[in-house]
């Protein structure tokens, strides 16, 4: 049978949407949460399944009632890298989006983590770390940087103490998404008890605006980032922009609505210029947002307001790249109003020839239910719809059914649908029922399943 149960144990078993293999194909890494979405962040392990075997190591669980979770792997080596709560949260310090960090486990020494970003929250800031929480981590496909989203303590903080007409000098604290250089360690002073070093250099990438004027390239909120290619993109005079990530921008349009739209950040080839500052502070100040390092550019590459249905749209998924870095995937409606796979590529502007740089891949009657992936070839994208895990050929939009339809309680689940790295499978998730819960309806818990894609090949 082309399709295979990997884990049974009683509790949750969560994938996330990328990066959740072993460079060698040999594990798939996850978390514990029970919620079925994910939603509710109560995990406490990290655990990674032998796909030859089933057996199921701990690499890693939480003390001090504090969470982890949302799991990546390393391409190149042992490492994984995942979101971990606070320990002994408080009333004024508890589990939100601007109080987690990265944390770094090795597979071959479970247990013994590494803080990834240093954080430092009371003025005068320290350069390199952070002044709030990270989400979503995922390794450069050399595994020198670290990508995040983030969203910002010390203005989440003077939003909650404006005034009762909720006037404020601070600018709004919104998501954004920046980098950690590895192996770059920075220490903070302890100044705050929730302060602490990190292993890494972190500096913020995007620029954020409050109110976006209507119609123009400013955002207001940037989030499910990608790196493109797995030695970046070629640019239009036939250099190579090394380092790059796609990411999901919302924008006013002209009209007044707001939409998400495809953007590209390229980062400087010398790292070492992302220690430097640009138009402003890396650290931020006590009422503004930590400000882009000098060499890094931020452009948008869709514009989709003259759409039938305009803006990026479907289940939440992150933006995918080939691995050849010629296209990035997204989803948007037809003018059916069908939830398709496009790609976009990374030189397009949308002023000039943006159009003729969009494809759509899929077109399907029923639609793509999922976050996706590339397989590593290139040729494929694996995906959910209609009950079913599938692949599309990106050739051809010829897609193929992977796994026999299910109803939707039992079937694929939209969170994750990633081919291995050496393209022999596709790691998904099912939720199954364990019993009767007390009110005598079926408990269910995901279980992770992987499927051959020999029959789409």
């Amino acid at each position: 049978m082309p399709e295979r149960q990997l884990t049974f144990a009683p509790h949750g078993h969560m994938l996330t949407n990328a990066a959740v293999w072993s460079a060698d194909s040999r594990w798939i890494v996850y978390d514990t949460r029970e919620s079925l979405d994910g939603s509710v962040f109560d995990g406490s392990r990290i655990e990674r399944v032998e796909l030859a075997t089933g057996r199921v190591e701990v690499l890693y669980e939480s003390t001090g009632a504090a969470s982890c979770g949302v799991v990546t792997a390393s391409p190149v080596d042992e490492r994984v890298v995942f979101i971990h709560g606070p320990e002994n949260p408080t009333a004024d310090w508890r589990y939100a989006a601007w109080h987690r960090r990265g944390v770094i486990v090795r597979a071959d020494r479970p247990g013994v983590s590494e803080t990834l970003d240093a954080r430092d929250i009371v003025p005068p800031f320290t350069a390199g770390a952070l002044r709030g929480g990270t989400h979503v981590h995922q390794f450069s496909p050399d595994a020198k940087l670290v990508s995040f989203t983030y969203e910002d303590a010390v203005l989440a903080s003077a939003a909650h103490h404006a005034g009762a007409d909720g006037a404020t000098s601070a600018e709004q604290n919104r998501r954004g998404i920046g980098v950690t250089i590895c192996n770059d360690p920075v220490t903070v002073s302890r100044r705050h008890p929730r302060n602490h070093d990190g292993s890494g250099f972190s500096v913020l990438l995007t620029r954020l605006y409050d109110q976006p004027a209507p119609g123009s390239d400013q955002i207001s909120r940037a989030c499910e980032e990608a790196w493109v290619g797995t030695a970046g993109y070629c640019r239009v005079d036939g250099t190579r922009q090394r380092y790059a990530l796609a990411f999901q921008g919302e924008v006013v349009t002209a009209s007044g609505e707001s939409i998400n739209e495809v953007f590209l950040i390229d980062l400087p080839d010398q790292l070492g210029l992302l220690r430097q500052s640009g138009a402003g502070p890396l650290t931020g100040t006590s009422t503004t947002r930590p400000v882009a390092p000098r060499g890094v550019i931020q452009r948008r590459l869709t514009d989709t307001s003259g759409w039938r249905f305009p803006g990026i749209a479907g289940p939440r998924h992150w933006l995918r790249s080939s691995p050849d870095g010629n296209q990035i995937a997204f989803l948007a409606r037809d003018d059916d109003g069908v939830v398709q796979i496009f790609t976009v590529c990374p030189t397009a502007r949308p002023a000039n020839d943006a159009d003729a740089m969009l494809q759509q891949i899929t077109r399907s009657e029923f639609g793509v239910a999922s976050s996706f992936s590339w397989s590593p070839c290139g040729s494929w994208i694996a995906y959910v719809a209609d009950g079913s895990v599938f692949r599309v050929e990106v050739a051809t939009g010829r897609a193929v059914r992977l796994t026999t339809r299910q109803p939707e309680t039992t079937g694929p689940r939209p969170e994750a649908c990633v081919h291995s790295p050496d393209g022999r499978w596709v790691a998904f998730m099912r939720a199954l029922p364990l019993g009767k819960s007390v009110e005598k309806q079926p408990q269910l818990v995901n279980q992770i399943f992987i499927v051959s894609t020999a029959v789409a090949d």
